[in-house]
């Protein structure tokens, strides 16, 4: 049996998917099986995937279902204890196995594990995520109790760079396939982890999430997406520190989408429902603002990262 299950999910990646594969088999920790899950490709994505040969590949093809129940049927055709998620056009650096087998071992008991990872805006602009976790140092590693303060800005778990136990991601029903479109599938199960364990961490940053790659479902119409139930973990907020806050926040993303799309029912039901003091003043100021100056907003920061600089309304 091997020790980790690398699920990938495919849909119309042919431009990524092949040098994602090539990150994932220039890994030092060679123990995994390689789950693709093709969710009805129209493009060459999976001529692509079947060129290349490697007795560890199992490649399953079915119709077009949303990444959330591909990433579960990956589970569940995964044979090893530990599944890892990568998807069709993220990266990673050649130690990130180890790096995630090196806190398996550390930490044998926890069911859920994560690497820091960095974000390519562009070719040729990368940056490392925000958290106040990655201020211990870059070779600091161990169970971080207080998931919601720490994910404030950039949230510590990452599809591409996070482990479950498979019993942990099948005891917690996998992701939520009502979300739909990347209007938060992850999210949704983070929280639902984390309200359950801690999660163990390594400040090492071992994986790149693509935010150029093509076909990305972020791109999808808002009105057309399902937008996962914050409204569900509210009664949880009084046992765990920073969980209103994050609630609160993903309130704001998903009023801010509803506002740019024109859709003033939602964007108000979401606006409504947060605390004022948990945001920034930049925030509060964004949420009066007409859908032009967001546009204006948007454009600046498409500018600056042209320029090396990383802007987020989320510090």
């Amino acid at each position: 049996m091997p020790k980790f299950s690398v699920v990938i999910p495919l849909y119309n990646k042919e431009k990524d998917i092949l040098n994602t594969l090539n990150s994932l088999f220039l890994q030092t920790f060679t123990d995994f099986e390689v789950v693709i899950v093709n969710d009805g490709s129209t493009d060459k994505s999976a001529d692509i995937v079947q060129t290349v040969k490697d007795e560890r590949i199992q490649y399953v093809s079915k119709k077009n279902e949303g990444v959330s129940k591909t990433r579960n049927m990956g589970v569940s055709k995964a044979k090893a204890e530990h599944i890892v998620f990568l998807d069709a056009d993220d990266y990673w650096y050649p130690t990130h196995l180890e790096s995630l087998n090196t806190l398996v071992k550390k930490f044998p008991e926890n069911p859920w594990y994560a690497t820091a990872y960095e974000k390519r805006h562009h070719k040729k602009f990368i940056s490392p995520m925000i958290s106040p976790v990655l201020e211990k140092g870059a070779d600091w590693m161990g169970l971080v109790p207080h998931y919601f303060e720490n994910s404030l800005v950039d949230t510590l778990a990452w599809t591409s760079a996070v482990c479950f136990k498979k019993t942990f991601f099948e005891d917690l029903d996998g992701f939520d396939t009502a979300i739909t479109h990347g209007a938060g599938e992850d999210t949704d199960l983070w929280l639902r982890a984390a309200l359950a364990a801690p999660l163990a961490f390594s400040n090492r940053i071992t994986a790149r999430h693509n935010l150029d790659g093509s076909n990305r479902i972020s791109h999808t119409p808002t009105l057309i997406r399902n937008f996962m139930d914050v409204d569900r973990y509210e009664t949880y907020a009084d046992q765990h520190p920073g969980l209103k806050t994050y609630l609160d926040l993903n309130r704001f993303s998903f009023a801010m989408q509803h506002k740019m799309a024109g859709d003033t029912a939602t964007f108000k039901r979401f606006a409504n429902q947060i605390a004022p003091e948990n945001l920034t003043a930049k925030q509060r100021y964004m949420l009066k603002q007409p859908k032009q100056m967001l546009k204006l907003l948007l454009k600046g920061k498409a500018l600056a990262e042209t320029l090396g600089v990383r802007l987020t309304s989320f510090n």
